[in-house]
């Protein structure tokens, strides 16, 4: 929980903040605000959960700062505080759902009884929000999404617990059980290529249901759209049916469907289909067989249906799998997770040993998808790789990276710390970027808004972001540097100009000359007129 002060009387908001145990409430973090203005740039960067305000304050009353708020966020909680026992206040109060309203000065126990309350309502909400009915609606909403997800990362090799799959499944609700399955690919013909563009997935649907109907007399079904675009079907004999070959009744219904689709949908399908397996642990391997079969068996030809036995002949060079599983290495590298793509190369390269092989072409396929992703990723930010790397580029450009696993891993690891350190250069650079052009704004546009959400605006990044790039880089934050900005400005034209305070104040930013004068002194312990008397 977050709580934000905000009074014009900055003994006020100093007391409440530093000297009561707001952490016995579950309050992580206090932030002041000595103005309704500054404590909508707070609001509008930081998390607050709940307002205590001053109601009489220069530029903007309590109560319009809470209508303000409740419009940036309704959940916020506000609690007003005041010097006058008007029947007027309490019903403004009431009228903006704030949650108490507490006369000056209050004791512990009742501005600890408001905040027990802001929290109360805050909880009851969040909770509601939270909810196991909602969350079980809105799993119900989305379970054909999640189910399709599921399966894909399965085909994916995405390696879960045994339990974490039972768990999955049951919420789910996908009626499979670990054990043994049979999974079916369907690819679309090209009597249907008229619809590629225009109703395609409709006809899927179509399709599916089809399929589903014809499967599920005897299987449990779960489907979804791959990433090559044939529809997959895994299938599992329901619970007690004693079925003598299941492979034969597996191809027959494969041969309805077909037929079914043929006579409804005036088109043909093809079909591979596999052989009993263990689910989930070899589902992997055999969803890569079977989609492999489209491409080595039934090539070009139409309306084939052909079992994925396992009885080809065995390839002489085994495929990788590390360095083409999911997450990609350029999805790793563009999201800037390091050590993760550090961790995949490790793993694909332990995989290239494992096979106990120095082949060259497994070296080449690595080394590809390696340089592959780093160009790429050098390119995304209007790079070249050669800039990034210098001379480590050569021994890729001569070959000789890919010459041993060694000499790869050597590469690659040390293209991979290049990378990370210039991007890191970058990161910092255009940190000061940013620092340097709102340095520059508020300079030349003090008298205008030179709120946070106004610079934000400036450099098109959103505020609770641009606060952080900027304390990161100078170590204090935006207002601060406002506000010292401010009142250099005021202390230079008081020094050296004979305009007049008011004249002063909206130069600087300052609406209420007054307000100036209260803050010019409570920094300075002199008023403007007091200070320019004494230079």
């Amino acid at each position: 929980m977050q709580l934000l002060i905000v009074d014009d009387e900055a003994h006020w908001v100093d007391n409440l903040s530093m000297h009561k145990p707001w952490h016995t409430l579950g309050i992580e973090h206090v932030h002041r605000a000595y103005s309704a203005r500054e404590a909508l740039q707070l609001i509008d960067a930081n998390p607050v959960d709940i307002v205590i305000s001053d109601i009489i304050m220069p530029e903007m009353t309590g109560i319009e700062l809470i209508e303000k708020v409740r419009r940036h966020d309704r959940r916020i909680k506000c609690i007003l505080l005041s010097g006058h026992a008007e029947f007027e206040y309490a019903k403004e109060a009431v009228r903006n759902h704030a949650v108490d309203y507490l006369l000056k000065p209050p004791t512990d126990e009742e501005l600890f009884g408001a905040v027990r309350a802001a929290i109360g309502q805050l909880r009851e909400e969040w909770e509601s929000v939270s909810s196991l009915e909602r969350t079980q609606f809105a799993l119900r909403e989305n379970l054909p999404l999640l189910r399709g997800q599921l399966l894909l990362g399965a085909f994916r090799g995405e390696r879960m617990p045994a339990e974490e799959w039972a768990r999955k499944m049951d919420n789910y609700g996908i009626p499979h059980r670990q054990g043994e399955c049979a999974l079916v690919l369907v690819r679309l013909e090209d009597e249907f290529d008229p619809y590629r563009h225009n109703g395609q997935h409709l006809l899927e649907y179509a399709i599916t249901n089809i399929a589903e109907e014809v499967f599920r007399e005897f299987m449990e079904v779960w489907s979804v759209k791959e990433e090559h675009g044939y529809l997959a079907f895994l299938l599992q004999l329901r619970s007690g049916l004693a079925v003598d070959r299941p492979d034969m009744l597996l191809e027959k219904l494969a041969m309805q469907v077909q037929a079914k689709v043929k006579q409804f949908l005036k088109g043909s399908l093809s079909v591979v289909l596999t052989e009993p397996f263990e689910f989930p642990a070899q589902l992997a391997e055999q969803y890569r067989r079977a989609s492999s079969y489209f491409r080595r068996i039934v090539g070009d030809e139409r309306e084939f249906i052909v079992k994925a036995d396992g009885s080809e002949p065995a390839e002489e060079q085994e495929p990788l799998d590390v360095i083409h599983r999911h997450p990609a290495l350029l999805h790793l590298l563009e999201a800037g997770r390091w050590d993760a793509a550090e961790e995949k190369l490790g793993a694909a390269f332990a995989e290239l040993e494992e096979k106990g092989s120095e082949s060259w072409e497994h070296c080449l396929e690595v080394g590809f998808a390696i340089g592959s992703a780093f160009m790429h990723l050098a390119h995304r930010n209007g790079q070249t790789l050669a800039a990034l790397l210098g001379p480590d580029l050569e021994p890729m450009q001569n070959g000789e990276a890919f010459a041993s696993i060694g000499r790869l891993r050597k590469w690659s690891m040390g293209a991979l710390a290049k990378l990370r350190e210039g991007t890191a250069h970058e990161a910092r650079d255009a940190r000061s970027q940013y620092v340097a052009k709102i340095k520059e704004y508020v300079e030349n546009n003090l008298h205008r808004d030179v709120s946070l959400r106004a610079l934000a605006d400036h450099v098109n990044l959103h505020p609770t972001h641009l606060s952080k790039i900027y304390k990161l880089e100078t170590g204090e934050g935006i207002s601060d540097y406002v506000a010292a900005v401010r009142m250099d400005r005021a202390c230079r034209l008081l020094r050296t100009t004979d305009k007049k305070i008011y004249e002063i104040s909206a130069e600087i930013g300052y609406l209420d000359p007054a307000y100036f004068i209260k803050v010019f002194k409570r920094q300075f312990d002199v008023t403007p007129q007091e200070y320019r008397e004494g230079r």
